[in-house]
């Protein structure tokens, strides 16, 4: 009778520390540091959906955040779908980033609520508020989750908001999760250095979003606030 699986311990160990070593390798970060490396084409131009697919890579760490995220990541999801919504129309026409945006111009209709036009520009401000807090969690380790989250908001998203906004902002700042603890999850089981990652990640993804920026601001459409 030939032997079962089960009795080869060693074969069945081997096979769980290779998926185990798999599963901790690199950082919570990993998957967009690695897809940064594709966003810009041979021309130096940002592509639409390995920009997009950056973006949404950073909404595991967002999870983390619990309850103070949610309205961000209900925020920077929304804007997502909505232009990969219109790049799923016709890839070929809109692989390129900015050519979501220069339809629209053309059309004058980048300057409407559901603009692809807005939706790139608030998904740059949250992204934006989104590196200035990985900043200062790396840059100011006596600050408390809830006084990096302020402070980030203040440099980014603060002017862009009306009251109603800034006041629900607030709101949620009060339930940001302890610093320590929040740094524990996403280093998490992984063998990697977050920190050094988040370093990474923000020197690395900061040039698309100034440049999303000056791209938005030749045309008049980096100034739209919200209520």
């Amino acid at each position: 009778m030939p032997p079962m699986i089960s009795s080869c311990p060693h074969r069945d160990h081997r096979v769980f520390l290779v998926e185990s070593k798999h599963k901790m390798e690199g950082t919570v970060f990993t998957p967009a540091l690695e897809g940064i490396k594709l966003v810009k084409s041979e021309q130096e131009e940002i592509l639409t959906e390995p920009f997009l697919d950056v973006c949404k890579h950073i909404l595991p760490v967002i999870d983390k955040f619990g309850a103070a995220m949610a309205l961000v990541k209900s925020d920077i999801g929304g804007n997502i779908s909505r232009l990969e919504t219109k790049y799923s129309s016709n890839p070929t026409r809109f692989n390129y980033l900015y050519s979501l945006v220069q339809v629209e111009v053309e059309t004058k209709t980048a300057k409407a609520s559901s603009s692809c036009a807005n939706g790139l520009l608030w998904l740059t401000r949250a992204m934006d508020f989104l590196v200035a807090l990985f900043q200062n969690l790396i840059e100011h380790e006596d600050w408390s989750m809830s006084q990096a989250c302020t402070d980030s908001y203040n440099k980014t998203l603060k002017k862009w908001h009306g009251w109603l906004a800034s006041s629900s902002f607030s709101v949620a700042m009060k339930l940001a999760p302890d610093r320590k603890k929040f740094m524990e999850v996403i280093q998490g089981t992984s063998s990697g250095d977050v920190i050094a990652d988040i370093g990474k990640f923000c020197t690395a993804f900061s040039p698309f979003l100034e440049e999303n920026h000056k791209f938005l601001a030749r045309l008049g459409l980096d100034d739209m606030k919200a209520s």
